[in-house]
């Protein structure tokens, strides 16, 4: 199993929970890329793209987990033509489709692709995340057929939330439920 981890605007560097992810992948023997993004702090969706459709030729993963502004860029990449399917994606704290932010304007709106090329998607939220509502996000998670989880006051699910090690998602992805 090849598991490719995607952060979001700004990186998750130790100790976000994909640090502590890819680190708990390595040490159960498993393939992990954690790429830093280009210019992640001030990220341009058309290089975005151009990176990560480079990284999934050549890593060619199974699993694709997404934080924050990976999810839109997911979706961006769902709009491109030689797109293949992956087995398992996991959305965590996607942003609002329309959130509107200077910085990271390039990737709004986001539309939700017909396809999103993945044999199963689980997508994972806070009930209160201040980047989206959790009524559009399950809204997106029906779209797909997801599995939908909210978590109880967990902010953005990141390290500002308390997400440095996190047991629910490393089980998910060792798939120790």
């Amino acid at each position: 199993m090849k598991t490719l981890i995607l952060h979001g605007w700004g990186g998750s560097d130790a100790p976000h929970w994909q640090a502590e992810l890819a680190s708990e992948i390595a040490k159960n023997y498993g393939t992990v890329s954690f790429p830093l993004l280009d210019n992640c702090h001030f990220p341009s969706k058309n290089r975005w793209l151009k990176q990560v459709k480079q990284i999934l030729d050549d890593f060619k993963p199974d699993t694709v987990v997404c934080h924050s502004l990976a999810n839109n860029l997911w979706l961006w990449l769902c709009q491109e033509a030689d797109m293949r399917e992956i087995k398992r994606l996991f959305m965590v704290s996607l942003p609002s489709l329309v959130t509107q932010e200077k910085t990271i304007k390039t990737f709004f709106p986001c539309p939700l692709p017909k396809n999103i090329y993945a044999k199963e998607v689980h997508i994972i939220v806070s009930d209160n995340d201040p980047w989206v509502k959790r009524q559009e996000a399950k809204e997106i998670a029906s779209h797909y057929d997801a599995t939908f989880t909210t978590i109880a006051n967990a902010g953005h699910i990141n390290t500002d939330s308390g997400y440095g090690k996190w047991k629910l998602i490393e089980d998910l992805i060792l798939e120790k439920q």
